[in-house]
């Protein structure tokens, strides 16, 4: 029973459950305080992504220093693709379920309500993800080409800093994080919209992500047959996934899962720790496709091309800065979304709150689209394998 508290969907769910019993006893003024303390959190995570996002690509580039080059591009170009493709997947996914679900004017806003406190200063236009990206890129790159090994221990400290940071104190303020939000979305009375709209939305999206899944499967296989029998090769580390929430804690059994679908079962040992917390076609699926519809619900339209493109390289770079990061991950996005999709504080604290809910099926997700994309990659891999040597004979000629 104390270890059912411990879990953050539990956690944040009674935090829900007990503001709401007695929200309508408490004085406006506790109302805004709780607004006030989730602002302060999301202001000091703004301040921390560029510096995040920098830290852990540059760290993930210098972790595959040892690894042929050839390998390590074909591999990360491979990942980039899958994330874009499932990403644009779910906005077509968002895109159908939209025409389906039933319009609901939002009300008004009390604009109002407002924190009580901000910090006295702005972020200045440069200090962005993009900018992180970039100075990841640069200082991994130095750090592998002029084997700086001080400069690799700083990467390591720094990464290893901000991680803590982002999973042993931004993690455990979910639950604060989430309160702020929502006292801020009673107080305008779109709380109870919230609820009775977005229930529909777990079906449509629990649906694309059985089929876009499965399709992994097929393509890996070849075959229907083969599709099954990989996805069953695959089924006790997607359980222990969506008991455990962690991808990591449940690699030995993903690699063991993903080996019995190989023609060399040893690939899936390189593979599948490269790949684990980057490669994550679940969170893209399940957060593009919310995105998509809470943008589309707030503001009465999809997003246009220019956004969606903007917000889809931003989106899967920042898989790559996600590495390793456990329970934290989420913050490095919320001021992406923020950022490319104008999202506000409501449309924050829901997407948040979906993250938290449904952390069980993103993981396992995760986990299984992971293990049939291995066997993706390995046909990948050897179809480059046997083109090698005809290159080499053509340049000698």
């Amino acid at each position: 029973m104390l270890g059912l508290f411990k879990n953050r969907g539990i956690q944040v769910l009674l935090v829900i459950g007990i503001y709401l019993f007695i929200a309508n006893s408490l004085p406006p003024a506790l109302h805004q305080g709780f607004y006030t303390v989730s602002v302060f959190i999301k202001d000091l995570l703004v301040w921390l992504l560029p510096v995040t996002v920098g830290l852990f690509i540059a760290h993930t580039i210098c972790s595959f220093e040892k690894r042929a080059p050839l390998f390590i591009l074909a591999l990360f170009l491979f990942e980039g693709i899958s994330n874009f493709s499932s990403v644009w997947f779910a906005l077509g996914g968002g895109h159908i379920a939209a025409d389906f679900l039933p319009p609901i004017q939002m009300p008004a806003i009390n604009v109002d309500f407002s924190p009580l406190w901000r910090l006295p200063f702005t972020k200045p236009a440069w200090w962005s993800a993009d900018k992180g990206t970039l100075l990841g890129l640069v200082l991994g790159s130095i750090a592998i080409i002029g084997k700086q090994n001080v400069l690799r221990g700083w990467i390591a400290r720094g990464k290893g800093i901000v991680q803590w940071i982002l999973t042993r104190v931004f993690s455990r303020l979910i639950p604060l994080f989430i309160l702020g939000f929502v006292a801020r979305m009673h107080q305008t009375e779109i709380l109870r919209h919230i609820f009775a709209h977005y229930a529909v939305l777990l079906v449509w999206m629990l649906g694309f992500l059985i089929l876009y899944i499965f399709f992994l499967f097929l393509i890996g296989s070849g075959s229907w047959r083969g599709a099954f029998q990989s996805l069953k090769n695959l089924t006790p580390a997607g359980a222990i996934a969506f008991t455990s929430g962690c991808s990591l804690s449940t690699m030995p059994w993903t690699i063991e899962g993903a080996g019995k679908n190989l023609q060399n079962p040893e690939f899936a040992k390189a593979i599948i720790p490269a790949t684990t917390n980057i490669q994550q076609i679940g969170d893209c699926i399940i957060n593009t496709f919310l995105c998509f519809l809470i943008y589309n619900h707030f503001y009465g339209h999809p997003p246009d091309l220019n956004t969606l493109v903007n917000f889809t390289v931003m989106f899967v770079l920042a898989r790559f800065a996600t590495a390793a990061v456990i329970g934290g991950a989420i913050f490095i996005m919320l001021p992406i979304y923020e950022t490319y999709l104008s999202f506000t504080p409501e449309m924050i604290a829901i997407i948040l709150a979906f993250n938290v809910i449904l952390d069980p099926i993103v993981t396992s997700s995760n986990v299984m689209a992971n293990g049939a994309l291995c066997r993706v990659f390995e046909r990948v891999w050897m179809g480059l394998q046997r083109l090698l040597p005809t290159t080499r004979q053509q340049r000698t000629r």
